[in-house]
């Protein structure tokens, strides 16, 4: 699985670019003989057991954040705005590498103060000497991801983009372990696209697929490092956590009292989250159609969009179970 893990997190696929991550998803799906099909926004979706009964929708967002290339200067500088949460505060001396492999350094211009750093106070440099030599590699609207590396130390891991290719790999990992002769219901497993831009995939494929309950496989924020933003109980290591709410969603009870019987059964570790700030696909799906009852698992993750995300492989592992466990149950 940590193959796997690698591969998903340095691939390049920010919001509306998902292309590469689907392919990568796509060899792993074609190795397990699955039927699939991607939709008309490019949402990947799997479906396994029988259809013919209760439908069960599980999403996992491909996406990543970036940046979009909005204007080159004359001396070759490129100015460009957010795809996504991307924290201003961290990018001065941030490298970003483009789908053509471009690579290029985040500058920032002198502020007299930290509160006027703005993105219009930032630029892109990538080496060019002039607009013309910059818009051989590079033009408007292109879009760039952070160019990180890939680390261990022990049971927890560093990477970009773990928001949300960790979910994507607990799903697939869980499509492995699957058979549909231990799935009372149909399910479809949905790799989503333009998550991160506001949940924009989940929709129209919720609408498209009408599932009888939907759950968002996605990270969460921790609340175990030293004066975190947001207070919350959940830790890294503790095991896979139950959604109650976010910013996107209060959970429906059926389906977090169902994930909460199903872990005790099966002796998973879990915990209970109620997000302050941010959201998930649950959140466009809960609201499809005539409202779909929606939950969420969520992987603790340290450091959450920055290129230097943390998950602990334990939570990991655990939240494969759950996912496993819980579908094996009729709705």
């Amino acid at each position: 699985m940590n193959e796997l893990i690698t591969k998903l997190c340095q691939s390049f696929g920010p919001a509306g670019r998902e292309d590469k991550v689907r392919s990568l998803i796509i060899e792993e799906l074609e190795k397990l003989h699955e039927k699939f099909f991607i939709d008309t926004l490019g949402n990947l979706v799997v479906t396994k057991g029988n259809q013919a009964d209760k439908k069960i929708l599980v999403a996992a967002h491909m996406d990543e954040i970036g940046l979009m290339v909005t204007f080159i200067d004359e001396n070759g500088f490129l100015r460009f705005t957010n795809m996504g949460g991307v924290f201003k505060n961290i990018l001065t001396g941030m490298k970003v590498i483009f789908e053509n492999g471009t690579v290029g350094v985040i500058g920032q211009e002198k502020i007299k103060e930290p509160k006027e750093l703005d993105f219009d106070k930032l630029y892109l440099d990538i080496g060019a000497r002039t607009r013309e030599e910059a818009q051989e590699k590079v033009k408007i609207g292109d879009t760039a991801v952070f160019l990180a590396s890939f680390s261990q130390e022990g049971r927890r891991i560093m990477a970009k983009s773990l928001d949300n290719r960790i979910g994507c790999a607990v799903v697939i990992e869980a499509l492995k372990r699957l058979s549909p002769l231990n799935l009372p219901n149909g399910v479809y497993f949905v790799f989503t696209v333009q998550e991160e831009v506001g949940l924009r995939g989940a929709r129209p494929v919720s609408y498209r697929l009408k599932p009888h309950y939907g759950l968002a496989v996605d990270v969460t924020r921790v609340g175990d490092t030293p004066e975190p933003e947001f207070k919350t109980s959940v830790s890294l290591g503790k095991g896979p956590a139950v959604k109650i709410k976010d910013s996107s969603v209060i959970c429906h009870p059926r389906v977090t009292s169902l994930m909460i019987e199903v872990a005790g059964k099966n002796n998973i570790p879990y915990q209970l989250e109620v997000l302050e700030k941010g959201g998930t696909d649950a959140g466009a799906i809960h609201l499809a159609r005539e409202g779909i009852p929606s939950g969420g698992l969520s992987i603790p993750c340290r450091y959450i969009h920055t290129p230097a995300e943390m998950v602990d492989l334990d939570d990991v592992e655990n939240s494969v179970s759950l996912l496993v466990e819980l579908l094996k149950y009729s709705w």
